[in-house]
């Protein structure tokens, strides 16, 4: 009779962790993030996205954000959302890590850092024109040049005369050496020296998250100027180039309160933006102190990266502003305010 007790006990368990394996929503995952205090901690993925790796690239995935107070797994699409913090899209159409929208020109043919703390650095190369009689360079982001310890990775489009989605426009270095990822969902790679950064392709073409370990991911994707942009803006585009380009966003993990950059010093915690709010396309300045000789340098006026530099305890860290959602309502719920 005991025995006959025991299986059905042991049945109900059984059915019970099933059933709320289900309620939960579906599989656990782990916080891997060594400076979290969620660290280790394993949590059920939300019904809405029951896995980190769903089987179409176009599905919401589940990612636990270590950095959260609550420590708790989010919906988020994998590739760039340009109206979230941390995106680079358009011409190019920054978003704070205060919130705030911002454009930053540039021009066209040079490089400019975007990011560039004491151990990691991303830097831009601007591509455009100038319209006969217009005062500036119209500019997009080409190519993105990442710094971190001893390495650097690049990532670009290439020059396409007519777009084609069934043709990938993304390349990408590492340490000077072309990596061929082959093309198709969800095709990775991986350092072989380390784990510190990962390459995995979002769509089958033109998409992917670049993270660097417990230090940033980066959503891109390559996208032209089509002709009804350039009707929109008249941007004169000539016949033999759409101006492929890079849409960006970045989500960064342990940024120090000395972080500078075009975008990064938008996540230092008393930084006052000079955007003008309710100007329908607010300009922010800064080429002479972010400008950087070529796409993959350290160098410029505000830059603070070093090879060797590492953060110190007594240099405390930037909260995770990467992840702020501000499409729900004005607030943010980490005392910042979002806004555009």
């Amino acid at each position: 009779m005991s025995n006959l007790i025991n299986k059905w006990f042991f049945a109900i368990v059984i059915l019970f962790l099933a059933g709320l394996t289900e309620i939960e929503g579906g599989e656990l995952i782990t916080c891997n993030n060594r400076k979290s205090k969620c660290f280790l901690k394993r949590f059920y993925c939300p019904p809405e996205c029951p896995t980190a790796y769903p089987s179409q690239p176009n599905a919401k995935v589940c990612y636990l954000n270590c950095n959260s107070p609550m420590c708790k797994p989010e919906c988020r699409n994998r590739k760039a959302n340009c109206n979230h913090p941390g995106a680079a899209c358009l011409d190019p159409r920054f978003i704070g890590g205060d919130g705030i929208v911002f454009y930053f020109h540039g021009k066209s043919n040079e490089h400019f850092s975007l990011v560039s703390d004491l151990n990691l650095q991303i830097n831009a190369r601007f591509i455009g024109l100038r319209p006969a009689g217009r005062p500036r360079d119209y500019t997009w982001i080409q190519a993105l040049g990442i710094l971190f310890d001893t390495h650097a990775f690049s990532v670009e489009a290439t020059k396409a005369e007519i777009w084609d989605d069934e043709v990938d426009h993304l390349k990408f270095y590492y340490d000077g050496k072309e990596l061929g990822i082959p093309e198709g969902y969800p095709s990775t790679w991986e350092s072989s020296e380390s784990s510190s950064i990962k390459v995995e392709r979002t769509s089958s073409k033109n998409g992917a998250l670049i993270t660097l370990s417990e230090v940033a991911e980066i959503s891109v994707n390559a996208v032209p100027i089509t002709k009804e942009d350039d009707r929109i803006h008249n941007y004169q585009l000539p016949s033999d180039d759409c101006f492929a380009h890079l849409d960006v966003q970045f989500r960064f993990y342990g940024l120090s309160t000395k972080v500078e950059g075009v975008l990064g010093r938008t996540y230092q915690p008393d930084f006052k933006n000079p955007a003008k709010l309710g100007v329908a396309m607010p300009v922010v300045g800064g080429e002479d102190k972010y400008r950087t000789p070529t796409l993959l340098s350290p160098n410029c006026n505000s830059c603070i990266f070093s090879p060797a530099g590492v953060l110190e305890e007594s240099d405390p860290l930037v909260m995770d502003f990467g992840a702020l959602d501000c499409t729900g309502g004005s607030s943010s719920g980490h005392g910042i305010v979002c806004r555009k």
